[in-house]
């Protein structure tokens, strides 16, 4: 009948989705936090998001932390296909990062699509942000948060104390150890406490 016709095209298009997501997904194992990351990183840099396009982004190079790069705007090419990378909606215009950027050296077969530019492996000379590890930091003033050293697995955006990022410089350059990173981004229950109940407060005044 015409409603089991419908019935079977619409179970049929779920599977498809389901194919698709499945082909698409990223299987990768984790490389650590970024206090793990940094040190293999061929450029780590404090940026501004300036432009997203496709699944690239453009970074103006604030301050350059490892590696050498001359260009003050670098792209990094994010998520697309099963390429294990962050989402570009992750990182807007305006917003601020540490990240630890890994070069493209070669392009790799069915990573470029001429009828979709912008969606692609990224070019040759570009840089790719792997989602395998903490290989991005929100930064605001200048403090950094995120998987920074011994948070949780696959966890981005780990509750913790933000750290200064000079603090996260000294130790990529060798002048301050990991105990140092990791006391700085342990939060203060006690002060989390008061945040939450100064918030209920102000919602209870409204």
């Amino acid at each position: 009948s015409e409603l089991t016709m419908r019935r079977a095209v619409v179970i049929g298009s779920l599977l498809l989705c389901m194919s698709a997501r499945a082909a698409a997904s990223c299987e990768c194992l984790w490389r650590g936090g970024f206090a793990d990351v940094q040190a293999e990183a061929d450029l780590v840099v404090s940026a501004e998001v300036v432009a997203g396009k496709g699944n690239s982004i453009d970074l103006a190079v604030e301050r350059r932390l490892r590696g050498e790069e001359p260009r003050q705007t670098v792209r990094v090419w994010l998520k697309a296909a099963d390429y294990c990378r962050p989402e570009p909606e992750t990182f807007p215009p305006g917003s601020r990062w540490v990240m630890a950027l890994e070069r493209i050296d070669r392009q790799i077969p069915g990573g470029f699509n001429p009828s979709t530019p912008n969606i692609s492996y990224g070019r040759v000379g570009d840089y790719a942000l792997s989602s395998c590890g903490g290989f991005w930091l929100s930064l605001a003033g200048n403090r950094v948060s995120g998987n920074l050293v011994d948070a949780p697995r696959w966890d981005h955006a780990p509750p913790m104390n933000p750290v200064l990022l000079d603090l996260v410089v000294a130790y990529m350059q060798g002048e301050v150890g990991r105990e140092a990173l990791r006391e700085a981004s342990r939060e203060d229950p006690a002060l989390r406490e008061l945040i939450l109940d100064t918030r209920a407060f102000l919602r209870e005044g409204e």
